[in-house]
C-alpha cells in the first residue's frame, strides 16, 4: 500500500461564491480520508482551507472568478494551496483589536500550519499552507 512517501494530489475549482465553501470542506475531508489522513491534521487542514477559500471569495476583485484548491502530499508534508486571479490583492497577517469580529483567518492558518505564505503565478496568486505529517498513513483510493 502507498505510504506518506508516495505523492498524492487533488486539484479542483469552485466559483467565487460563499455557497462554495461547504463543498470545498467536504471534498478536502473526503480526499484526506481516502489518503488515510484523519484526526487533528485533517481538522487543521479543513479549517485552514475554509479560511483561505473564504478569504479568496471575500477579497478577490475579479468578477466571476474561479478559485482553485490543491491539496497534495509530498514526502512528510501536506501542502494546501488556494489560488485566485486577483494577483494584486496580497494577503497580510494583521494585528487585530480583541473586539473585532473578523479578520483572524490568516492568523488561524499561521497557528495551525507549520508555515504559510503566498506566491505570484502568471495569471493568479496562490496562498499556501504547509503541514507536517507526523503519523504513517495509507491511501485507500
Amino acid at each position: 500500500m502507498p505510504t506518506a512517501t508516495a505523492d498524492r494530489r487533488d486539484t479542483f475549482r469552485v466559483s467565487k461564491h460563499k455557497r462554495s465553501v461547504p463543498g470545498v470542506r467536504t471534498r478536502i475531508r473526503k480526499t484526506l480520508a481516502n489518503w488515510g489522513i484523519s484526526g487533528a491534521l485533517a481538522d487543521d487542514v479543513t479549517l485552514s482551507v475554509d479560511e483561505l477559500v473564504s478569504n479568496a471569495i471575500r477579497h478577490c476583485r475579479v468578477t466571476f472568478a474561479l478559485i482553485e484548491i490543491t491539496v497534495s502530499v509530498q514526502d512528510r508534508a501536506l501542502l494546501l494551496e488556494v489560488s485566485d486571479p486577483d494577483r494584486d490583492k496580497i494577503p497580510q497577517l494583521r494585528t487585530l483589536d480583541p473586539d473585532e469580529e473578523s479578520g483572524r483567518g490568516l492568523y488561524l492558518v499561521s497557528q495551525l500550519a507549520e508555515t504559510w505564505g503566498h506566491r505570484h503565478e502568471k495569471h493568479s496568486k496562490c496562498v499556501w499552507a504547509r503541514f507536517v505529517i507526523t503519523e504513517e498513513f495509507t491511501c485507500t483510493d
